[in-house]
Formats: C-alpha cells, structure tokens, sequence
C-alpha cells in the first residue's frame, strides 16, 4: 500500500504564529509528516523570510498576529507575481463564515480551523501541495 506522501516532494513550509503553543503543534505535525518547518513570530517576520529566500513551499499563517496579520500578509504576498498562485492556508480560531468567505477571496488558498488536528493538517497541506505539483508537470 502506498504511503499519503509516495511521489510528493517533501515541503518547506514557513509557519507564521505568534502563539508559542500554536507555533510548537503545527511544527511537530509538519516534521511528523516529513516537512520541514520554519517558525515566523509575525506576518512581517514571515514576509521578510518569504522575499529573502524564495524557496518556501507553502505558508500555513495565523490570522490575529503582531506587526503584519494574516490578512496584510496575503494581501502583500498577492501583490507580488512570484506568489500569485503560492499555496497560503489560513489556520484560525476566531473567525465566522463571512470572515472565511473574505480570506478566501483575498487569496488563502484554504482554511484551516484551530486548534490544528493532525488529520486535516495533513490533508490540507496533501491538497495544496500535491495541486503545486500538478502544475509544475504541465509546465
């Protein structure tokens, strides 16, 4: 039987979180799934990180965050050609249904409700990157 992760490169996943417990779960779920994790304190942490090394696979962002929240953080990502299409899942626990309607329509990619569960991290991150995949083999 074929492992969930057989044929997918494994990640370099930038995780920007402010909460010390949110940042050290969605870390060790990554690692556990064979990714590699970079932990960002703020949006503006994340961002600097994302325009000094371009080579991040996916951000998994908090939304309420110091200096640069979730939604500055798509919106400038968006505005930049190099991450018109790069997978952004929005991991949130105080949000409403219009409030995931506007972050998708900003430009998430996806939402992910907190507290993180393994199961759905791992779906979640199965999607966007296997999708990222696709495309580079049409390329």
């Amino acid at each position: 039987m074929a492992k969930p992760n057989q044929g997918l490169n494994m990640a370099k996943i930038l995780i920007a979180e402010d909460d010390l417990i949110s940042q050290k779960i969605a870390s060790k779920i990554v690692e556990e799934l064979g990714h590699t994790a970079f932990v960002s304190p703020n949006g503006m942490h994340a961002y600097e990180a994302l325009m000094a090394c371009n080579d991040f696979d996916l951000l998994l962002t908090d939304i309420m965050m110091p200096k640069m929240d979730g939604k500055q953080l798509i919106q400038t990502l968006r505005g930049k050609e190099d991450f018109k299409n790069f997978p952004i899942v929005i991991m949130s626990a105080v949000v409403g249904m219009s409030d995931i309607s506007n972050l998708l329509e900003l430009g998430a990619t996806l939402f992910l409700a907190k507290p993180l569960n393994y199961e759905d991290l791992r779906d979640y991150l199965e999607r966007c990157l296997g999708k990222s995949c696709e495309q580079d083999k049409d390329a």
